[in-house]
């Protein structure tokens, strides 16, 4: 192969740069800032996108947050690509905040305090009885469901809002940029 690596590097070592970047987070935001900058579609249709995949990612649907944000996407008419992006603010580093959130606001509106039990995982239960067993998860998920939902809308609206103007000024510099190097360019041109 011609781009292939000489050595492989092991799965301790993709394992740690996948945990954190080998070039560190601030150089991964900046690359993804950019990846969304870039984008083709209107402002709007980006940061819809790019709010929905954050605002799911405060919901307790682990494994489905990139469905649930590509059809929260398509109801806006958003950038689905900007979506799926938007989703990486659920990671492993987050999720035990906003699941704490979510619970501590769930419990608020609900009124209640603690988080109820987790069941013991059992194999048989799960292909015996798999709803009788699912059932019992309930209380668990209620609350972060009740929770989740008024701030992951809070968050898509803040999200909509700062990513649409970040977005606008950026687009505005750099048409800015491309008419003073036409303008310098024709310059150039007149003198010759």
């Amino acid at each position: 192969m011609l781009f292939r690596r000489r050595h492989k590097p092991s799965f301790w070592a993709n394992l740690r740069s996948w945990l954190w970047p080998k070039s560190g987070w601030r150089r991964a935001g900046i690359y993804v800032w950019h990846r969304l900058a870039r984008l083709p579609g209107t402002p709007h249709s980006i940061a819809v996108g790019f709010a929905s995949g954050v605002a799911v990612s405060f919901t307790p649907f682990l494994g489905l947050h990139i469905l649930i944000a590509i059809a929260v996407t398509a109801l806006f008419r958003g950038n689905f690509l900007a979506a799926v992006i938007g989703t990486v603010v659920g990671n492993p580093w987050t999720f035990p905040l906003f699941f704490a959130l979510t619970n501590s606001v769930g419990g608020l509106i609900l009124g209640t305090e603690s988080m109820a039990a987790v069941p013991v995982w059992n194999w048989d239960a799960v292909f015996n009885a798999p709803l009788d067993y699912m059932v019992d998860f309930i209380p668990i998920v209620f609350p972060l469901i009740v929770g989740g939902i008024p701030i992951a809308t809070v968050v898509w609206i803040i999200s909509y809002l700062v990513f649409k103007g970040l977005l606008t000024k950026y687009r505005m510099r750099k048409i800015q940029k491309n008419q003073r190097s036409t303008d310098t360019g024709d310059n150039l041109d007149e003198h010759a």
